[in-house]
């Protein structure tokens, strides 16, 4: 066992040991607001929203959610973020922004711009290191603390704004990188630099027999994919014959449990995998313990929770939130409850709700799972497939076949060891099922890049099923919701789909 190993073992159990556990949750999150407030108090926002007088406040917690609303995206771009593009400094965070995180829209139209200050980058680097603190919790040998990580995110070559540089948030984490760690880091500056992801992948697969990779990170879709091609081009059984230490996985993005099987058939033997929950807006929870797939939130570095059940009474059918919604705190949310997540940040992102859910699993440890997303979505290889681009995409099939789609559902079922669509579409006019899978699909790919991207890597198939539109109404009045403010669901749930497989199977295709 090398000395180097046991070395930096040693010094990752002594540093988590010395990182103390947050014990009192809601003093944590009380103190991080406190922190944020303070920070923003004399900015644009700040000023508005009296946050000087809210540090006054006997109940800081109640008086700052009954000052500032809540932001979607839209809210607060169009009236604060937008400034800070245009260079104006103090909008909703001290300064001017040197970087914006591109995270793409639901509409299918141009990719958000999130503000990222230096503070949120010490933040991610900070909880990044906790993470690698709490490798202390796992039964790992010596001499993988040794080895290299092989990170595999978004380009770290930046666009250059003018007043300001804009990527994807691991690109700008990526670029960011502390010294002491480049050694570590694969595939390095050079590689992670290009453009071009394929580019990318193919330096990797052509310079593995070179590393000693002991850990991975980067969203399962195109990790299995760069695993693939590295065994394929060097005509290995798994990959564990050319690195035979890989014995860490940190999966993030999307979820995991799809991808399992493809990635057991890629390896010799059992890896470690970590779910981590980095989003545009900050690193938000990892998971710290074996024996779960849950994560703990991180309650005391710069961002500050709030969860709004996620019911009838808060949402309506589309995912839209109701007036005045009930909104919780760390101290009040129970287990097993799915929420939607309301971040205040170090970046200047204020009771911004992120479009993501969550349940806790364990309160005491403040663990979660994500468990969707607020508005109908479809996302199973990292599509991010949104109804709004369902509707622009027919809208455009319709317009260049001269058809008329009165009604559309779909749902993701496995194909060979990856995803496709089954499109379930309601149309009286002739028209073949191919044509219309073609041209959806090619119409899909223009609006949304990452639908782009997920079918020429892990989305391998489309298929579209022509239907008479009364199948859909009959279908609802079946379940007796037609009529009123119903409406075809159109992503499938599992229960929603073998009710709907079962009423159809007797129906008649166009």
């Amino acid at each position: 066992m090398a000395l180097l190993g046991k070395i930096i073992k040693g010094a990752v159990h002594l540093g988590y040991n010395l990182v103390s556990d947050v014990n009192d949750p809601v003093a944590a999150q009380q103190d991080i607001l406190k922190e944020l407030l303070t920070k923003a108090a004399n900015t644009a926002f700040g000023k508005q929203y009296g946050f000087s007088g809210l540090l006054e406040s006997e109940n800081l917690v109640q008086a700052f959610a009954r000052r500032v609303p809540i932001h979607d995206y839209y809210d607060i771009y169009n009236q604060w973020w937008q400034r800070q593009r245009a260079s104006e400094p103090d909008v909703t965070w001290p300064g001017t922004t040197e970087y914006f995180a591109l995270s793409s829209g639901t509409t299918g139209g141009p990719s958000k711009h999130i503000p990222v200050s230096e503070e949120m980058i010490k933040a991610i680097r900070t909880t990044g290191i906790r993470q690698i603190l709490s490798l202390a919790n796992f039964d790992l040998p010596a001499d993988i603390y040794e080895k290299e990580i092989l990170m595999l995110g978004s380009t770290t070559q930046l666009v250059d704004k003018g007043d300001y540089l804009e990527g994807e948030i691991s690109g700008i984490s990526a670029s960011r990188i502390p010294g002491w760690f480049e050694s570590y880091y694969k595939p390095g500056k050079e590689i992670a630099s290009l453009n071009d992801f394929d580019a990318r992948v193919q330096e990797i697969v052509l310079q593995a027999p070179n590393w000693d990779i002991g850990a991975l990170s980067g969203i399962p879709s195109w990790i299995q994919l760069m695993l693939e091609r590295v065994v394929e081009h060097h005509k290995l059984e798994t990959i564990h014959d050319i690195w035979p230490n890989l014995s860490i996985y940190a999966t993030g993005g999307i979820a995991y449990e799809p991808y399992r099987k493809g990635f057991e058939k890629l390896l010799a033997r059992p890896i470690i995998f970590v779910d981590t929950y980095l989003a545009s807006e900050g690193f938000f929870a990892f998971q710290s313990r074996p024996d779960t797939r849950a994560m703990a939130l991180v309650l005391n570095n710069g961002i500050y929770f709030e969860f709004i059940p996620f019911n009838e009474q808060n949402f309506d059918g589309e995912g839209k939130l109701v007036e005045n919604p009930t909104v919780l705190t760390i101290a009040d949310v129970e287990e097993e409850q799915e929420y939607a997540l309301l971040v205040s940040t170090c970046a200047g992102a204020w009771r911004y709700m992120i479009g993501d859910t969550v349940r806790f699993t364990d309160k005491a440890r403040s663990e979660i799972l994500i468990t969707g997303r607020i508005k109908h979505f479809l996302s199973v290889t990292g599509e991010q497939l949104s109804v709004e681009n369902m509707n622009d995409a027919f809208a455009e099939v319709e317009k260049e076949l001269g058809i008329t789609i009165r009604e559309f559902t779909v749902t993701a079922i496995p194909y060979e060891q990856y995803f496709a669509h089954r499109w379930y579409i309601g149309t009286d006019d002739p028209v073949e099922a191919s044509v219309v899978e073609e041209k959806l699909d090619t119409i899909l790919q223009s609006l949304n890049k990452n639908y782009r991207r997920a079918r020429e890597r892990g989305l391998k198939k489309v298929y579209v099923e022509l239907l008479s539109p009364s199948v859909f109404y009959h279908w609802q009045e079946s379940n007796n919701k037609l009529g009123g403010q119903t409406k075809t669901p159109r992503v499938m749930t599992k229960e929603q789909l073998a009710n709907w497989e079962e009423f159809i199977s007797g129906s008649k295709a166009v």
